[in-house]
């Protein structure tokens, strides 16, 4: 290799290497975005589920077990996918309260 290659090889792998970042860091930034929403909106589930169930006059064993589901889900502290499924979880159990009164 002569020496006149060599900052070219240098530029090349430098402009590599920005690119692999431009592209990465935003999915990195809009991934744990997207989990920190899912699990805001399981945890507002969660909650309105629970104000359902203190209001409901009659016990729903189903509802109970949907929403100790979402709850543990929660307490794994998973990814947005686990999130998700924890949110309808409880949706479903707020409904069930809900229908029942």
């Amino acid at each position: 290799m002569t020496v006149s290659v060599l900052p070219w090889l240098g530029g090349g792998l430098v402009a590599v290497a920005a690119g692999f970042l431009a592209a990465l860091l935003p999915r990195r930034r809009a991934r744990a975005e997207g989990r920190r929403v899912a699990w805001s909106s399981a945890r507002a589930a969660i909650h309105d589920a629970t104000v359902s169930r203190d209001a409901s006059p009659v016990a729903l064993p189903e509802a109970e077990r949907l929403l100790a589901r979402a709850e543990s889900l929660a307490a794994g502290s998973g990814g947005a996918d686990a999130a998700r499924a924890a949110a309808e979880h409880a949706r479903r159990a707020d409904e069930l309260w809900r229908a029942g009164r």
